[in-house]
């Protein structure tokens, strides 16, 4: 399984709602909160190809884009693939 990471902020129900899924689907991932943190925001930005919104998610080195990106994934069986492809 390939590691998953999630920037997020404090605030961000989108965040919360993305790491729900991952919790849910026993997915482990590393977290960054990026609140109020102008270096790892400038790093999440940097990886996401300029994408600024949170959260942004990654599957080891592939990008996987926000919220709506890792539902729509996990409703068409892809988030279960890519699990098991590792």
């Amino acid at each position: 399984m390939p590691e998953f990471t999630i920037y997020t902020k404090a605030w961000c129900p989108y965040c919360q709602a993305a790491l729900d899924l991952l919790k849910k689907k026993d997915i482990p991932f590393k977290q960054i909160e990026i609140t109020n943190n102008k270096e790892l925001s400038m790093q999440m930005v940097e990886r996401a190809n300029g994408r600024t919104s949170v959260p942004q998610i990654f599957a080891g080195e592939r990008h996987i884009g926000g919220c709506d990106d890792l539902y729509a994934l996990d409703e068409k069986g892809e988030l279960d693939r890519l699990i098991k492809a590792g």
